[in-house]
């Protein structure tokens, strides 16, 4: 049984398809491709369609990550078939629990940071959006970070499920 994460930020072209790809990246290093399936969205569609943002991909690929994308909007209709949702920020944790259609649905949003244990008090990843190259950095370096722990967490509920 597939174990399904999709991370969202607001218009999915930077924070959550950033996410995707330093996630996917861990998921296939710890062997768990087979069992994990990544994904992303936005909470809004001011972007549907388009590619992730240029910089975003600048900052992926400088650090070996790949990334292939589309830009969607993250529909209600999705908590029946994710495990985790994973918002990047605040906001979208919020809109995020006010879409899902029932309490174990909402229990499914999680903030990305709250998996970085060195992470204190804002647990917000930054837009990178309106700034420079320098955001990005930061946005990715917030990610990695966060990964390890959000790993750890899908590793032990994959687990939990074959068992």
């Amino acid at each position: 049984m597939t174990y399904r994460v999709c991370f969202v930020c607001t218009g999915n072209i930077c924070r959550s398809p950033m996410a995707e790809s330093v996630f996917r990246a861990r998921v296939a290093d710890a062997g768990l491709e087979r069992l994990v399936e990544v994904d992303s969205a936005g909470t809004g569609d001011w972007h549907e369609g388009e590619n992730a943002d240029p910089r975003t991909l600048s900052v992926l690929e400088r650090h070996g990550y790949a990334l292939d994308h589309t830009a969607r909007r993250f529909e209600p209709s999705w908590f029946a078939r994710l495990d985790l949702v994973i918002a990047l920020d605040s906001g979208h944790l919020k809109a995020l629990r006010l879409l899902a259609p029932t309490r174990e649905d909402a229990a499914k949003v999680r903030l990305l940071r709250s998996y970085d244990p060195a992470a204190e008090g804002d647990l917000n990843v930054p837009d990178p959006y309106y700034g420079g190259q320098g955001g990005f950095e930061e946005c990715l370096e917030m990610v990695e970070e966060a990964s390890v722990g959000l790993l750890a967490a899908v590793r032990h509920d994959v687990e939990g499920r074959l068992t």
